[in-house]
């Protein structure tokens, strides 16, 4: 039975290795073909896309992203009208949202795409109350100035605080506010060594919960 099973899992291993061996012959022959106007007239579109990513980049750098700030709440709702993308961290001085603190800080960086930003919640009743935030930390996902969704606490993250920033990043990619295609810059989140990396490592003394 073993040997039937392994038979037919390699006949799909060489399967599915052929089908991309013909992929890629394709499209060695497709650039075979190619004449120099072709070539120009491609390399003359990928210089306009970079350049229109730069361009991109350049204006959401302008407005904030890039950087994780702080955010009184007076200036929320304009925050939130001048990024089509937005995540909000509505925190106060305890251990669970500092842990949040330093994943949002990395993804900031990563997602250059989207504005991290933090209200401290004792300062914003107004805020808080038209939000509906109790639970702290709560991560408000906001998507053309509106609220799309919220991370609340960290039961959606294993209910614990060593979870990693690759779990916090696919959970607001979730709500489309992030994209894992990668808008940003080099996203090191993706590199092994740092992917499932837990920031209470770096902190294992610095406890300050309620």
């Amino acid at each position: 039975m073993d040997g039937v099973i392994g038979e037919i899992l390699e006949k799909q291993v060489l399967s599915a290795a052929k089908a991309v061996e013909d992929k890629l012959d394709e499209q060695i022959a497709a650039l075979e073909r190619l004449d120099p106007d072709d070539i120009e007239a491609l390399r003359e579109r990928r210089m306009l896309q970079m350049r229109r990513a730069a361009e991109r980049r350049a204006k959401w750098r302008a407005l904030g992203h890039g950087e994780y700030t702080e955010v009184p709440e007076k200036e929320f709702f304009s925050t939130a009208k001048a990024s089509e993308r937005m995540v909000c961290h509505f925190y106060r001085d305890n251990w669970p949202c500092k842990v949040m603190d330093k994943h949002m800080s990395i993804l900031a960086k990563q997602h250059v795409e989207t504005r991290f930003i933090k209200v401290h919640a004792e300062k914003a009743p107004f805020l808080t109350e038209k939000l509906r935030v109790v639970v702290l930390p709560t991560l408000a996902l906001v998507k053309n100035a509106k609220v799309e969704d919220y991370v609340v606490g960290f039961d959606e993250l294993g209910g614990k605080d060593d979870f990693s920033t690759e779990d916090l990043e696919e959970r607001i990619a979730k709500a489309q506010v992030i994209f894992l295609d990668g808008e940003g810059p080099a996203n090191p989140s993706k590199q092994a060594a740092a992917s499932k990396r837990s920031v209470r490592q770096s902190d294992t003394g610095n406890s300050d919960s309620d």
